[in-house]
């Protein structure tokens, strides 16, 4: 069902974007796959940042005719991306009932789509959050037992109201499991212009033209103050560019766990 997610949503983003009458130009999307809900429910949907433009045949760039409200209509939007789903639900699962299929569209289907209001930052932070996140941070678990696990949770429909959720271990474990993906899938996915095949060349001559956005640059490390006690100063001990713990601290542990 993912990869089907990440591909109807590209599909219908493409559509869109092709049509003149929305925007007429190639489109760009990156994509994130976001399985999980505060109370580790499964709850599958896509993170997704879309320019508000594209690349027109002539090369050059064309903004979106939405006058600063959203990219493309939503409530058609959804209804295209339903049907497209059904329609591949039907030719990736086993045979289902009729009945079934029917039930997909007794409900509307909501393409969340709304522009960013503080601007692009506000967008790469808040998405920033859960490229490398899973299901659960260790500081929302509160207490265990050997019958437990207590953890905190966020009730978004009431303002983010705080409380205690308290689950058997083996439904603890059972609703981690639903999060975990598939060995070596991919769920932070590039689109389009913004994709790696057309980055290099796409992306530099969009800088060219439309202008380059001067970041600024990151404090080092040793200046930065603690977040903790806001008045010692950050000391870096040791680098590594591999993904992963160093390679001495990782021989260190083999040995420990030989003895």
């Amino acid at each position: 069902m993912y990869p089907l997610l990440f591909k109807i949503t590209w599909q219908v983003i493409q559509d869109f974007a092709s049509n003149h009458k929305f925007l007429g130009a190639k489109p760009g999307m990156i994509a994130i796959l976001h399985t999980w809900g505060q109370n580790l429910s499964l709850h599958p949907h896509l993170h997704c940042i879309v320019p508000g433009g594209g690349i027109a045949q002539s090369g050059q760039w064309k903004s979106a005719k939405s006058n600063g409200k959203y990219l493309f209509p939503v409530k058609a939007m959804s209804k295209v991306f339903r049907a497209r789903f059904v329609a591949s639900l039907r030719k990736e699962l086993e045979p289902q009932s009729k009945d079934f299929y029917e039930s997909l569209f007794k409900y509307d289907w909501v393409v969340y789509c709304k522009r960013p209001f503080l601007g692009p930052a506000q967008v790469v932070e808040y998405l920033g959050r859960y490229t490398h996140k899973i299901a659960i941070s260790n500081h929302r678990i509160k207490n265990l037992d050997n019958k437990s696990v207590t953890f905190s949770v966020k009730d978004y429909r009431h303002g983010g109201r705080k409380s205690l959720l308290r689950l058997s271990d083996a439904e603890f474990i059972r609703r981690f499991a639903l999060h975990i993906l598939p060995k070596g899938f991919v769920r932070i996915r590039h689109y389009g212009i913004l994709s790696s095949y057309h980055k290099k060349i796409t992306i530099t001559q969009l800088q060219q033209s439309l202008g380059r956005v001067q970041l600024k640059e990151r404090q080092p490390l040793q200046n930065q103050l603690c977040p903790v006690c806001k008045k010692g100063k950050l000391v870096t001990l040791t680098t590594f560019m591999a993904r992963g713990p160093p390679r001495y601290w990782m021989e260190k542990l083999r040995k420990q766990s030989n003895k």
